[in-house]
């Protein structure tokens, strides 16, 4: 049994030079499909549910604010950084 809120899930997309975009998102159900998808995929998945909330309110397609530049560059930047070590280094999620 969940209780408070439910499960909030943001997929960004991020191409070198741009600014990320909010790709899908949703909550509940819809969220649980989406971190699906994203592991089906490989992607990685950071859990931060302050961010998550911040993301909910743009809308699919659009660029993120600048006021959470910051927060979602050391996401990116964090998982960058993985993605060029060797697997067996990787924190467990």
């Amino acid at each position: 049994m969940r209780t408070g809120n439910p499960k909030t899930a943001i997929a960004l997309k991020y191409e070198p030079g741009g600014t990320p975009r909010v790709s899908a998102k949703g909550e509940g159900e819809m969220a649980e499909r989406i971190l699906a998808v994203a592991r089906e995929h490989g992607v990685d998945i950071e859990e931060n549910p302050l961010l998550a909330q911040a993301l909910a309110q743009v809308e699919i397609d659009q660029e993120i604010p600048p006021d959470l530049y910051i927060a979602v560059a050391e996401i990116i930047n964090f998982i960058l950084h993985c993605s060029t070590l060797p697997s067996q280094n990787l924190p467990e999620r």
